[in-house]
């Protein structure tokens, strides 16, 4: 089973994203997606591997923190 975790592009240097997971930076390959700053991103492994939409991205963002809490 994969997991895949959303964040926010919040910086792009050609193939090399800075993304922002709920106030982590982290840096993320890019390569195989068209992104720009402002998009949001399924992220696993490093590797940025869907787009998505902002609301999803933060719906997924609270399912996780749910799962935090309760664990």
């Amino acid at each position: 089973m994969c997991v895949a975790i959303s964040g926010k592009v919040i910086e792009l240097k050609g193939k090399i994203a800075k993304v922002d997971f709920s106030g982590n930076i982290i840096e993320v390959n890019v390569s195989l997606l068209d992104v720009k700053v402002g998009s949001y991103v399924l992220v696993h492994a490093g590797y940025a591997v869907e787009v998505v939409k902002r609301e999803l991205a933060e719906e997924l963002s609270n399912l996780f923190a749910d799962l935090e809490d309760v664990l």
